[in-house]
């Protein structure tokens, strides 16, 4: 009997370590609980993460331990990457955002356009109408898909009384990163220089890649299994980002 109940616990313990590695060094799930990032994620959105695309650091890891304060196999990350990393605040919570500015570029809106390093970035109006939230409450917005200098296409959404036409300009740190909400008037990010501010290559956690299930937390909860059918973003299922 004892040695059944060692048995199961050896299954047990092999089966948790090898939960973690691979939460620590492939892929790791994450749910979106805020609407930041429409349209682009929704809340309710579950996502996976690569671990391995950026390199490690000891935010790679459960709980952050502190054994190293280098990145290890680093890669750099590009513009548009859509990135989850350790806020600089308290280095625990994980946000998502997209990678806007690098190392040595300078930031700034004028008039509500995204300006970087001195040049416009180029905008269409997106054909999407789907409606934008802003926690309980609905945006009148306008979506539009973003040209950044390299080359990447998103959406990004802006109120069309935008709460910052104008800012300073912000002149990213070496070995940081600038990241900003796909939903601009409704993201709490790198503008914010107090709450969010310039993200350090260490608190890099890795980048989103594919949308595995998606539950329209407004319609219904999970736990309201019978009340899946009309909850369930069937067509989010599986969505690469």
């Amino acid at each position: 009997m004892i040695s059944k109940i060692i048995d199961n616990l050896k299954t047990l313990l092999i089966a948790l370590f090898i939960a973690v590695i691979i939460r620590s060094l492939l892929f790791q799930p994450f749910y979106i609980p805020s609407s930041s990032m429409e349209p682009t994620l929704l809340v309710g959105d579950r996502i996976f993460v690569i671990k391995y695309v950026y390199g490690y650091s000891k935010h790679s890891f459960p709980f952050s331990p502190n054994f190293s304060n280098k990145r290890f196999m680093s890669n750099n990350p590009k513009q548009g990457d859509l990135v989850v990393f350790k806020t600089p605040a308290d280095n625990r919570t994980d946000y998502i955002k997209r990678l806007i500015g690098l190392p040595g570029d300078e930031i700034q809106f004028i008039n509500g356009d995204l300006f970087i390093n001195g040049n416009k970035i180029l905008r269409e109006k997106s054909e999407i109408i789907e409606p934008i939230r802003c926690g309980n409450f609905t945006l009148d917005s306008i979506t539009y898909t973003e040209t950044l200098p390299n080359g990447v296409k998103h959406l990004a959404t802006y109120n069309k009384a935008g709460s910052l036409q104008n800012t300073k300009k912000y002149i990213v740190p070496p070995n940081h990163y600038f990241l900003m909400g796909d939903n601009r008037d409704c993201s709490k990010d790198s503008r914010f220089l107090e709450e969010v501010g310039y993200v350090n290559n260490l608190n890099l956690v890795g980048k989103a890649k594919i949308i595995f299930f998606s539950n329209d937390t407004q319609k219904g909860s999970l736990l309201k299994f019978w009340n899946l059918q009309n909850s369930f973003r069937i067509g989010r299922l599986f969505k690469s980002l």
